[in-house]
């Protein structure tokens, strides 16, 4: 556990001793665990007075954010995005703790394909910026909300990533590239996954903060930075809807002029079959009788491929009349 004590001079690191003997002397103490344990659950469940069903859903992994409030602080569960292998988003869940004078982080339990570091990404920022003098959180509303706007950036950060993304295959779209059909379109409809993403996590985190500002668990002095993260999140759904919405016109439009080139092949095969099915059929009965393997009558062979000319003709002549070529 990193445990810090966050003052108006600055940050101080404590060590696990001090966490449980010494007296608080103001500030704001900030316990951030990158990995749930039993020994953590022990030692914070008796300093903070954790709820042992909260500490139970620091354990597991919660598949949609939630907030609880216990007497003396609130719990809430939120998520951000990591980007895996093929295309695959990993949810990052990063659990809080708030009280009156003290905040616990807990990073949720991570798919052994993302690495911690990916997943401390947002309090070690905050940390950072604490001890160079750029935030000063006064209190534990300030510092959740520090930690929260710095989650919300990675989802800006994601969403920006992906509509660079949108924007490179909607030139190749327009620009009549993209390779292989099926791997092009593979990748389309990766990065709509990674929109996709986006979009439910700012929306499911929207939720939390409206619902956390309409029951007033935060301090009236401190009750509008409720409403400033539900508009971030708010504003985050809506451009990753945005850019999904944009995606699927680009998606549409690979898929129309793609099926255009597949109807116009399925009516050249059609107008190939019409030319050859009458002079199939005209061969196949009437060769037999004029080429036979002793003698060949020439005027009758001359007049089956006459009236094959004829129809071939008549054919080219109807298919033009109606456009199939």
């Amino acid at each position: 556990m990193d445990i810090r004590r966050v003052t108006a001079d600055g940050i101080r690191e404590l060590s696990a001793e001090q966490l449980t003997s010494s007296p608080s002397d103001g500030g704001v103490l900030w316990v951030d665990v990158p990995e749930w344990d039993d020994e953590a659950a022990a030692v914070l469940t008796e300093r903070f007075g954790i709820h042992p069903r909260a500490a139970e859903d620091c354990a597991r992994r919660n598949p949609v954010p939630k907030v609880h409030a216990y007497p003396g602080h609130v719990f809430v569960v939120l998520h951000g995005p990591q980007v895996g292998a093929h295309g695959h988003i990993h949810y990052l869940e990063l659990d809080q703790f708030v009280g009156s004078d003290w905040v616990v982080t807990v990073h949720g339990p991570l798919n052994p394909a993302v690495p911690l570091e990916a997943a401390l990404a947002e309090t070690r920022a905050i940390a950072r910026r604490i001890e160079s003098g750029r935030l000063h959180p006064a209190s534990a509303a300030d510092l959740s909300f520090a930690i929260v706007s710095a989650l919300s950036g990675r989802l800006r950060d994601h969403l920006v990533a992906m509509t660079e993304e949108v924007w490179r295959l909607e030139r190749l779209v327009t620009g009549g590239g993209g390779g292989d059909p099926e791997q092009f379109l593979e990748e389309l409809f990766a990065v709509r996954h990674g929109l996709l993403a986006v979009w439910t996590m700012a929306t499911l985190t929207c939720e939390v903060f409206g619902r956390m500002a309409t029951l007033r668990m935060w301090p009236d002095d401190e009750h509008r930075l409720l409403f400033d993260l539900e508009d971030q999140f708010r504003r985050l759904s809506r451009m990753a809807e945005g850019q999904r919405e944009y995606l699927q016109g680009v998606i549409e439009f690979f898929q129309a002029r793609t099926n255009t080139k597949m109807t116009i092949a399925a009516e050249r095969l059609a107008v190939i079959a019409a030319l050859t099915l009458p002079i199939t059929a005209l061969s196949s009965v009437l060769g037999m009788n004029v080429i036979v393997s002793t003698h060949t009558h020439v005027l009758s062979l001359v007049v089956l491929l006459a009236v094959m000319a004829v129809m071939s003709a008549g054919l080219l002549e109807w298919s033009k009349r109606k456009g199939w070529w």
